[in-house]
């Protein structure tokens, strides 16, 4: 399938948007303004597809993640297009060196490199990627310089694990894994027991971080795990809302109790993710 027409088609709206007699406000714009739109569009089309996997995905979910992901390309374009109009760089330009660069860093698909595993793949991934930052003959750039300071931060506890991990820094094995996680709970009891509230917050830190390497090494990422976990706790919380109202109460004037049966009917009303049984 030839997509170059349809990238040609969305080009030209925003040639069109940015020319005499366009939009005031996209000709307003500049690539810094734009970033926080990135960051929420690229949220929006994280939940969509996360929406889409959930459940009995229907067409709807299908078409939300049709429409974010355009909305996603649109901003980039347009950004390509300011940076094209300033005389630093085309479309062109990205697209060839992005393609340079994955061809590369997968010298085992586009050479005759051989790996032994996926770990050694991985962690010659890392040493090209440092050695891209750095430049050739250069000190090889460090391991963590290209993580973005603005992650999230259980996102960026993963890719610190992660990227550790790929340079052999991190427990042999999951039971020593386990067993450092155990340390870690009982510093935070002693944190606690202590009544050090800066002491309490910094073991529990500790520990958070620590559960997010456990989860990473049963193939986990933490932060859409606990993004499942709080959907999952939203809906089921509505529902026990819904089930109030039709007994003409209100959660807040009710025991805990009462509340605790319309928690395990919601339960039982939705799937392990929160959503409605299937069939």
């Amino acid at each position: 399938m030839n997509d170059t027409p349809s990238l040609d088609i969305v080009l030209k709206v925003i040639r069109t948007l940015l020319a005499p007699g366009g939009c005031p406000w996209d000709q307003k714009q500049t690539p810094a303004s734009l970033c926080d739109y990135v960051l929420e569009e690229g949220f929006e089309l994280v939940e969509a597809i996360r929406k889409g996997l959930s459940g009995r995905p229907d067409q709807a979910d299908q078409d939300e993640v049709r429409e974010e992901l355009g909305d996603v390309l649109f901003l980039l374009l347009f950004i390509t297009e300011l940076y094209e109009r300033a005389g630093t760089f085309s479309l062109k330009d990205v697209l060839e060196a992005n393609a340079a660069k994955m061809i590369r860093r997968h010298p085992h698909v586009f050479e005759d490199t051989v790996y032994e595993n996926q770990q050694e793949l991985l962690r010659n991934w890392e040493r090209i990627k440092r050695e891209e930052k750095s430049g050739q003959g250069q000190t090889p750039a460090r391991v963590f310089e290209s993580l973005p300071r603005g992650l999230p931060p259980l996102l960026r506890a993963y890719r610190i694990h992660s990227k550790a991990a790929r340079v052999g820094f991190t427990w042999e094995t999951d039971q020593d894994m386990e067993g450092q996680l155990a340390r870690e709970w009982q510093e935070w009891e002693e944190a606690k027991a202590s009544g050090d509230q800066a002491a309490m917050e910094r073991e529990f830190g500790d520990y958070l971080f620590t559960l997010v390497e456990l989860g990473r090494r049963h193939g986990i990422k933490a932060n859409a795990a606990l993004d499942l976990a709080v959907n999952t706790f939203l809906t089921r919380f509505q529902s026990m809302e819904d089930m109030s109202r039709t007994q003409e109460k209100d959660l807040a004037d009710m025991e805990l109790a009462e509340m605790n049966l319309l928690w395990d009917e919601a339960k039982r009303r939705t799937g392990p993710g929160g959503e409605p049984p299937k069939g």
